[in-house]
């Protein structure tokens, strides 16, 4: 492929990753295009802020000309997308996300950080401690972290390229893992639990994904898994001589008066994540730069400013008698360890914890019973859904009842309307009392920044 000259028009550019990726290929000097349907924030401001954002939404073949030397397919995009069909009548190369990140990385050292849960922290980890020590690398994460002004970075010299590895459909086209289309050199899974059961209807199919990455490890390529889930090393240990196997646990830690530190062979060193889960990962991320030329002290040195990843245990706002968490778990092995890090983080605090069930998974009827006994950490525990996002989805209408029978918690409360949500949480008493928030969406609108400033005005 062409550096600089490159020109590449994105279908369905609006997306989170993909308007990060032509942000980062139009800084790099290729000429980049795009078009979509509707475009939200924040893409539209950063798009725009480019030079890139499409002067009109809407799909128009007459974009697609032999003068293109290729085309990113977005997975909003539909199999009968005009301009899709477009390329295809002319012959324009077609990439998916996940190939054309891989195209631009032929000569780079590729790690590949996939997992059900903790991969975007895992990868922010890895992000923030090589950029500590200056360290030349390009990088896809999802997530903004800070420090980086674009989850996407993509250039022709670094000798390096860390990405995190997701397990969905690569494009609308394409139903390979994302994660299968970048060759990696060193691969990680942090964890296996079953989830986006819209495409893979049954635990089995879910758990062949991650079986087919670690078969995919190069001979003399490094696999890296937790000792202590159960899936992740079973698929871990499988038998072949000519990789490296490393297995971690969580780093030796404790917990004072509501702040973590580091056990290391050098003394205490104090760490702004908390929580198993977050011990876990941060472990993970140690052997993974140690095998970048990261040293234990540089690594030791780098990670007590990492604050971590945006909507990962993000505090929003921290007053006298409470702390507002944001946090993206949605999936059940994502809501336990979360729940349960606040909890054990503060455990003379009462919690208050909202799940909004947004996700096609989360909202499916046959697998509501995978949240059995999940939500049993928070003190008061508080599930938002709402029925016109399971009507949009084309989903089978779920109750109340539902809910609280799968939850398996009878001090449970539910809720469908977010001014009800918001009003109950404004009525609580909040004197030492915590607040998490856990949705892969918006709760539908609710202001959540104002909610929170309204809480913590209550100890002021």
């Amino acid at each position: 492929m062409k550096d600089s000259a490159l020109k590449v028009h994105f279908i369905a550019i609006g997306g989170s990753a993909m308007h990060s990726l032509a942000i980062a290929l139009k800084r790099s000097g290729y000429i980049v295009t795009g078009s979509d349907d509707e475009i939200f924030e924040p893409s539209l401001t950063r798009l725009k802020n480019e030079g890139i954002l499409p002067a009109t939404n809407g799909w128009f073949p007459e974009k697609i000309t032999q003068e293109l030397d290729c085309i990113v397919l977005g997975m909003h995009a539909r199999k009968d997308n005009p301009e899709l069909l477009k390329a295809k009548e002319i012959g324009v190369t077609i990439y998916s996300y996940p190939e054309f990140i891989y195209q631009q990385s032929l000569d780079k050292q590729r790690v590949v950080v996939a997992g059900s849960h903790g991969k975007t922290t895992i990868t922010s980890m890895i992000l923030h401690v090589m950029k500590f020590h200056n360290k030349n690398f390009d990088y896809m994460v999802g997530a903004q972290i800070e420090g980086f002004d674009n989850p996407v970075k993509i250039t022709q010299e670094a000798p390096v390229i860390i990405l995190e590895g997701d397990e969905y459909l690569s494009s609308p086209i394409d139903p390979r893992p994302k994660f299968l289309h970048y060759h990696h050199h060193i691969g990680l899974i942090s964890g296996v639990a079953w989830d986006h059961i819209n495409v893979f209807p049954t635990f089995d199919e879910y758990v062949q994904q991650f079986d087919a990455f670690a078969d995919s490890t190069p001979k003399a390529g490094i696999l890296i898994y937790p000792e202590s889930d159960d899936l992740a090393s079973i698929i871990g240990r499988k038998e072949r001589e000519d990789i490296t196997r490393i297995e971690y646990n969580e780093h030796k830690n404790e917990v004072k008066n509501g702040k973590t530190f580091l056990i290391t062979d050098n003394g205490k060193v104090e760490v702004s994540v908390f929580g198993k889960h977050n011990m876990l990962n941060l472990n993970a991320a140690k052997t993974i730069v140690t095998k970048l030329g990261i040293t234990d002290e540089m690594f030791y040195e780098a990670i007590p400013s990492f604050s971590g990843a945006s909507k990962r245990l993000e505090v929003i706002k921290k007053g006298d008698g409470s702390t507002i968490f944001r946090d993206f778990a949605h999936a059940p092995s994502k809501l336990v360890a979360t729940a349960s890090a606040v909890k054990n983080q503060y455990p003379n605090s009462k919690l208050i914890a909202v799940l909004e069930l947004h996700t096609f998974s989360s909202l499916n009827k046959a697998f509501l019973d995978q949240y059995k006994e999940t939500f049993d950490a928070p003190d008061l525990p508080i599930v938002f859904y709402s029925p016109d996002t399971i009507a949009q989805k084309k989903l089978e209408p779920i109750t109340e009842a539902d809910i609280k029978k799968a939850f398996d918690n009878p001090k449970l409360q539910v809720f469908t309307k977010p001014d009800e949500l918001e009003k109950f949480l404004l009525s609580q008493n909040w004197s030492n009392t915590n607040l998490l928030l856990m949705s892969s969406g918006h709760f539908q609108g609710m202001d959540i920044r104002n909610l929170a400033l309204s809480i913590t005005a209550q100890n002021v």
